[in-house]
């Protein structure tokens, strides 16, 4: 009988995901002499190269490439019997990972952990901020146990909550504070400022000016909804933020802020779990909370930015 332990393959996991024994033993917490020990010892206990090494990076054997896999169902299947027996002793307790995409995290999450912490005293909450892909990626690793996105998702493994809908704005100069609002066939005329590929507002931005096709010289990146408000009160163009980033990013930047005319672009917002979790029925109520919180204008989001916006041109 082959002695694998669950030390072995979240280590072994984890080099597979990462491509590189340093940024693997950093994520493990390890030294990566610790960890290149490790995987010797389970290439020893399975009698077969499971890394191919060299100076750069690591690449997985044939045999690797299926342990990996294996090792994630298995590494997620662990982590749920934990989750069942978390459900059995009461209200939420223990570890809870929650991913949240970067056009929310600053403006949502500080509220949610304080909504979370105070309702569930021993909550240990694991935040993490990414793009949706990755947070979709690691959601179905089982590597996190909820997130906060832009819905819908329409992964049929995933159980998706709605929270509220939120509009987009439109920041311009301040020397525009005043005019009428562009229409999206003016808004493509314009030098729009987005944020650099991979974030899904980028895309719902391009939805409502109908700008797919736009050629690269008609548009600017950032990698953030602030870089793209300072941008704009530099006078480089004009960018589209959701409604709850308003009050915070605006706040430094001599922009003015300008609601678009109907149909407002606009998204909802939404928190996703697998749906063969066993803590199902306690992210509903987290769910359910937030909702309630959010439609009262209390905590979870920044209050109604369009109200504090109203000295910046509006």
């Amino acid at each position: 009988m082959i002695n694998l332990t669950m030390k072995h393959l979240r280590y072994f996991e984890a080099l597979a995901r990462h491509g590189h024994f340093g940024r693997a033993a950093a994520a493990c917490s390890i030294s990566q002499p610790a960890l290149s020990v490790q995987m010797k010892e389970l290439e020893a206990l399975l009698g077969a190269p499971l890394i191919e090494r060299n100076a750069r990076q690591i690449r997985l054997s044939a045999l690797g490439e299926e342990l990996a896999e294996r090792a994630r169902d298995i590494l997620r299947a662990v982590d749920e019997i934990e989750d069942l027996a978390r459900t059995s002793h009461g209200p939420l307790a223990g570890r809870l990972r929650i991913g949240v995409i970067p056009t929310v995290a600053p403006y949502m999450l500080p509220g949610v952990i304080k909504h979370l912490t105070r309702c569930y005293p021993d909550l240990d909450l694991r935040p993490r901020e990414a793009i949706t892909q990755t947070l979709l990626r690691d959601m179905l690793d089982g590597r996190l146990d909820v997130a906060i996105v832009a819905l819908p998702l329409s992964e049929p493994t995933l159980h998706e909550e709605p929270l509220f809908q939120e509009d987009f704005v439109l920041v311009r100069s301040l020397e525009d504070a005043g005019k009428p609002a562009p229409n999206p066939e003016a808004l493509r005329e314009m030098r729009l400022l987005l944020l650099e590929e991979g974030h899904c507002f980028r895309d719902q931005a391009l939805s409502f000016c109908k700008a797919a096709t736009m050629q690269p010289r008609e548009l600017m990146e950032g990698s953030s909804l602030s870089t793209l408000v300072q941008m704009v009160g530099a006078g480089i163009g004009v960018t589209l933020i959701p409604d709850m980033a308003v009050a915070i990013e605006t706040r430094s930047a001599p922009v003015s802020v300008v609601p678009l005319p109907a149909p407002r672009p606009s998204r909802t917002i939404g928190m996703v779990w697998r749906k063969s979790t066993p803590l199902a029925e306690q992210l509903s109520g987290i769910a359910a909370q937030l909702r309630d919180a959010t439609s009262e204008g209390i905590t979870p989001i920044a209050q109604n930015s369009m109200t504090a916006g109203a000295g910046l041109g509006i």
